[in-house]
């Protein structure tokens, strides 16, 4: 008993030293804290606090960011597959005002409902592309993902059979993750030796397969910075990337079925379609457009109207592979897209585009005003009347308030138009001109349940893409870490370069839950469409919807809403033929 008393009290005295050095060092020593020199010891609960406020920020008080908790509790839900009801009434209700949906008097029963969700781009491109869903995953880079999270939406889509955008990072080795029937003459093929292939094995047995490739691949390429640019398949104990040195005859003609259908984005950095010097090149392009469906120009991309910033320590000598730059430095795209100096030079280079690989071209753009989408359509307009071909296939527009991950908050509140006004404005401007038919209308922004895609094709928009759900679906927890530029890293390993955290990410079970919640998004689309007494999707006008105001009065001439909402100003064929 005395023994264990003797030990307590110097527990005891070595507790009271080191509080008492601390309090001398906070109050007498330190001089970068003003607040430590007044309440020692105890003022840093300040900094405690202030560090957990971010990443526990959502499990406490309600949803501020998104319209309510109840609608991120969904995504979580269908992610996992689990049924997604609410007992007795939402726990936060949506706030007024807001937008609400006809019923039919004599509803459908959901098989009623048909299974056509296809969306077709560039109806007269040699190759046009029809989409088999109405959602896509948006653009999210490999580099702003980690390799392993791109893996996960890589396999999702795949299996979920939907499109993902490649994100301005370009197609890389991971979104090959399942391509399998691929020839030697452009793939670059790497084999291990007997001694590392039985170690795989052996800590397969033991531990797990993310494990054993892990360990694999440190034996197989040792020290090679560019080790991570070749994917692992464990069946045929492989290492394999594509050789983009390779003459341009030997890629594959057809997009290869065994990959999900990829949408190009071709940012301001011209990543994947640039040589060394940063310029455009029309061969690399060409090879890399042999693996998607369509291109994407990004103009703007939600409030960060600046080129893609990713930050040095995120460039790793496998991005800085994929993007032609150098390694651990950072890679700030200029804000203009290089062939974006006038709206006749991006439609000539979209021209230039869809040229080179027969397939549709699109631009990414976000709306402020009438200004923002009104020479677009003016030019595409001219064109159709001069029997010139080179315009967009499609306009995706983004809702302007953040980003999937980051934006400079100084612009998040600022900049564009939410993606309701975008969408009805684009579809307006559109129709006045005549051109409605001959241009796509993809939209993104906030969209996360089966409700916000029901009114988004309301409005005007022929095809969604989702970031935020998408990545919540595959993990994301939302604490805010993404930048990376914080001192944090993504908890969970979906956001960083942080190998510590990347290998721990379940790339497998996180691909099941993407396409758990694409999957569940597209059936309660169905339910919904059903008591709306609607057949098809592509039966979803304006005059489906009603608004509710924040007086709760209720409108049902949506025309009349926007109306009040955006300042149109006269009528746009008018001013079409006034001008000419």
């Amino acid at each position: 008993m005395d023994v264990f008393l003797l030990y307590i009290e110097i527990i005891v005295l070595i507790f009271l030293i080191i509080i008492t050095a601390w309090y001398v060092h906070d109050k007498y020593v330190q001089r970068d804290h003003q607040l430590l020199v007044n309440y020692p010891i105890i003022g840093r609960l300040r900094y405690v606090l202030e560090e957990a406020r971010e990443p526990f920020r959502q499990y406490f008080g309600d949803e501020k960011f998104y319209e309510s908790k109840d609608k991120l509790d969904w995504v979580y839900k269908a992610a996992n597959d689990k049924p997604n009801y609410a007992a007795f009434s939402p726990s936060q209700p949506l706030p007024k005002p807001k937008f609400m949906i006809r019923h039919a008097n004599i509803v459908l029963n959901e098989d009623e409902v048909d299974n056509d969700f296809e969306v077709t781009f560039g109806e007269t491109r040699k190759y046009p592309y029809t989409a088999k869903s109405i959602i896509a995953r948006s653009a999210m880079s490999d580099g702003s993902i980690s390799p392993e999270g791109t893996r996960a939406f890589v396999r999702g889509a795949q299996m979920g059979g939907f499109p993902i955008n490649s994100g301005e990072g370009s197609v890389t080795s991971n979104f090959f993750v399942t391509h399998k029937t691929y020839e030697k003459g452009y793939m670059k093929i790497v084999h291990g030796t007997t001694f590392a292939k039985k170690v795989k094995d052996v800590v397969q047995f033991f531990f797990n397969g993310a494990m054993a490739a892990d360990v694999y691949r440190k034996l197989v390429f040792k020290d090679d910075p560019e080790a991570e640019t070749y994917v692992f398949d464990l069946k045929s104990q492989l290492f394999h990337r594509v050789n983009w040195d390779a003459p341009l005859v030997n890629f594959p003609s057809e997009v290869p079925k065994d990959m999900p259908d990829i949408i190009l984005q071709l940012s301001s950095g011209l990543y994947g379609a640039r040589d060394k010097d940063g310029k455009f090149d029309p061969d690399r392009y060409q090879k890399t457009m042999r693996f998607c469906r369509m291109t994407e120009i990004k103009i703007a991309q939600g409030a960060k109207q600046t080129g893609g910033k990713l930050a040095a320590h995120k460039v790793t000598p496998a991005i800085a592979y994929y993007r032609n730059v150098r390694a651990y430095t950072d890679v700030f795209s200029p804000n203009r897209f290089p062939y974006a100096n006038t709206i006749e030079e991006l439609f000539d280079f979209i021209g230039t585009l869809q040229e080179l690989s027969d397939k549709p071209v699109g631009v990414k753009i976000v709306i402020s005003d009438i200004e923002n989408i009104e020479p677009y359509a003016r030019e595409i307009k001219r064109r159709i009347d001069a029997g010139d071909t080179r315009y967009p296939d499609f306009i995706s527009i983004d809702g302007g308030s953040g980003g999937s991950a980051t934006a400079p908050i100084e612009m998040m509140e600022r900049v564009g138009l939410n993606i309701r006004d975008s969408v009805y404005l684009a579809d307006k401007v559109l129709q006045e001109f005549g051109i409605r038919d001959k241009v796509k209308i993809v939209a993104s922004g906030k969209i996360l349940t089966p409700d916000d895609i029901i009114v988004i094709l309301s409005l005007g928009a022929d095809f969604i893409q989702i970031a935020r759900g998408f990545m919540m679906s595959a993990g994301c927890i939302r604490a805010r870490y993404c930048s990376g530029t914080t001192g944090h890293d993504c908890p969970v390993g979906l956001a960083t370069q942080n190998k510590e955290k990347r290998k721990k990410y379940f790339v497998y079970k996180q691909a099941k839950k993407v396409r758990n919640y694409h999957n569940n998004l597209l059936k309660s689309v169905k339910g919904m469409l059903a008591i709306m007494g609607l057949k098809n999707v592509k039966q979803l006008n304006k005059h489906r919807l009603l608004f509710l105001d924040k007086d709760s009065r209720v409108h049902d001439n949506i025309d009349n809403v926007f109306k009040r909402r955006l300042d149109i100003g006269k009528d746009l064929e008018d001013e079409y033929h006034e001008s000419r």
